[in-house]
């Protein structure tokens, strides 16, 4: 999604904690490679243990490490621009009842958008007290850079606008979209289903 802009909270900077800054930059740098990128969340005990050593909080704590625990979220979003065409696509696959498909793909010059859709018998939707939100996330490999730019709906339509970077090729035959959704909030646990939508 996009992110609204973050303004600097205050004026106010000690420079006497530069060092500091700067050798957490590092560490976190450091926890990354040692990790392979795959920190992953520190046990709660853990994390009451340290705020009490160091006199900290532990909210805040689980604050900071969850914002390192969710990179993905801060990668720069590539912003569409020069719009080129509209490339029809016309894929759908049926899993549970509800329809997922994908019906044309805008191309610019800088990245291309791929607009995915969830369709369903909403009749039984209010009924069901089990019905929880989803959301997705777009995969194709490891040289495209996939984010959700915008996603809505309702009444048993829900569609999702993907960006991917760099712009897939105009003859995009035998590429795979995987769509794999999760719970919200953002939480590791995915609900299984993963949509693959051969192009």
């Amino acid at each position: 999604m996009k992110r609204i802009p973050f303004n600097r909270p205050t004026t106010h900077y000690d420079e006497r904690v530069t060092k500091i800054d700067e050798k957490i930059c590092e560490l976190i740098k450091q926890r990354k490679e040692i990790s392979d990128n795959n920190p992953g969340y520190p046990p709660f005990e853990y994390i009451t243990n340290w705020a009490e050593k160091f006199t900290l909080y532990e909210d805040q704590l689980k604050s900071v490490f969850g914002t390192l625990w969710n990179e993905e979220v801060y990668r720069p979003i590539v912003e569409p621009s020069g719009f080129r065409l509209n490339l029809p696509v016309l894929k759908s696959i049926e899993i549970n009842n509800q329809i997922y498909s994908v019906i044309s793909i805008r191309q610019y010059s800088n990245a291309s958008v791929v607009i995915f859709n969830k369709d369903w018998d909403n009749t039984n939707d209010l009924l069901d007290n089990k019905l929880t939100h989803t959301t997705f996330e777009l995969f194709i490999n490891e040289y495209y850079n996939c984010s959700m730019i915008s996603g809505a709906g309702g009444d048993g339509h829900f569609h999702y606008n993907f960006t991917v970077s760099p712009p897939l090729l105009d003859d995009f035959s035998g590429v795979d979209l995987i769509f794999k959704e999760r719970f919200i909030p953002l939480i590791e646990n995915k609900t299984g289903i993963e949509i693959v939508i051969h192009l």
